[in-house]
């Protein structure tokens, strides 16, 4: 079973520059393990169905407003029942303050309150997203991935066959190496795959012969990138003479990461194929396709159109 990954409450209040209101409570102990939050606007009138105690609880306007209304004697009962679930934490947005009443019930059931100077709309899309991001599904490959013309290219092969030495050739050329050896794919909602280097080899490549190179100092800060989305697989293979490799590229193939189709193109390597070019002609070849446009297909058109005309002129 995979082990349940979740995110402590100080990592969130950093991101999204939350005020800790009861210090006495150790934001680091406490874990979140829901990708969504809650504003508690039912739950503080009393409905309790469908109430999701994993979620953070967010204070806006709305809420804050309604609690005004409320008899002393009925929000104090309220505001003490909602606390009693042990949710991770309570957030007032807008720069609104919780009262004595809320932040002793807070400290009563050892739930951390917190505040912030933002909308409460922008509040909730902050932790949501930077929760899903990094709670996303998330794996490892041994590869190379570079950022050529706005595309990620992941580059895979057998060990030794020339994926680093490849990305600094394209790194000399203009490009942004991403992550050399390891990468960290992680699958966002929307299923884009998004590659980084793991932070303690974050900008260091490896080349045979020479060791382990810092990109970054070497070649300034224009050549590497924090992460970027995979749009293509480049799978190096040692050339075999025996193999028929594809010449037109009408069949595309496939590779699976995590669950995400990626398309995948398998180059023969041998002695005399510059493949810095030929990873650069992939790159602009798939945001030509991207836009509509398939060099292979425009072939295809242009043969058939000429045997049409052909057999036509025959007929005549």
């Amino acid at each position: 079973m995979a082990e349940k990954r979740f995110v402590c409450l100080n990592e969130i209040a950093d991101r999204v520059e939350l005020e800790n209101l009861t210090p006495e409570i150790d934001l680091c102990a406490v874990k979140v393990d829901h990708r969504s939050v809650n504003r508690p606007a039912f739950q503080l009138t009393g409905f309790y169905e469908y109430f999701d105690k994993g979620r953070i609880q967010v204070f806006g306007k709305a809420e804050c407003e309604y609690i005004k209304t409320l008899p002393q004697d009925i929000y104090k009962e309220r505001i003490n029942r909602l606390f009693s679930l042990h949710f991770p934490a309570a957030i007032y947005a807008r720069g609104l303050m919780p009262d004595e009443t809320a932040l002793e019930a807070a400290r009563k059931n050892n739930i951390p309150v917190l505040s912030s100077k933002y909308t409460t709309a922008k509040v909730v899309v902050d932790i949501i997203e930077w929760i899903n991001e990094k709670l996303a599904p998330m794996t490892t490959i041994h590869g190379v991935l570079v950022d050529v013309y706005g595309e990620g290219i992941l580059i895979t092969g057998n060990s030794g066959i020339g994926k680093s030495e490849t990305a600094i050739e394209l790194v000399k050329r203009g490009h942004r190496l991403v992550a050399d050896d390891v990468i960290e794919i992680t699958r966002l909602r929307d299923g884009v795959l998004v590659g980084k280097a793991p932070t303690l080899t974050r900008y260091f490549a490896e080349l045979r012969g020479i060791g382990t190179i810092d990109v970054k100092s070497l070649f300034g800060v224009e050549s590497i990138k924090l992460d970027c989305p995979i749009d293509m697989i480049i799978n190096l293979q040692e050339w075999n003479g025996q193999t028929s490799y594809d010449r037109l590229g009408l069949n595309e193939n496939y590779e699976k990461i995590l669950g995400e189709p990626v398309i995948r193109y398998d180059i023969p390597v041998r002695p005399g194929r510059n493949l810095a070019i030929i990873v650069e002609s992939a790159a602009v070849n798939i945001r030509q396709k991207k836009m509509g446009y398939n060099a292979a297909q425009e072939l295809v058109d242009r043969v058939s159109e000429e045997i049409r005309k052909k057999k036509e002129n025959k007929q005549i």
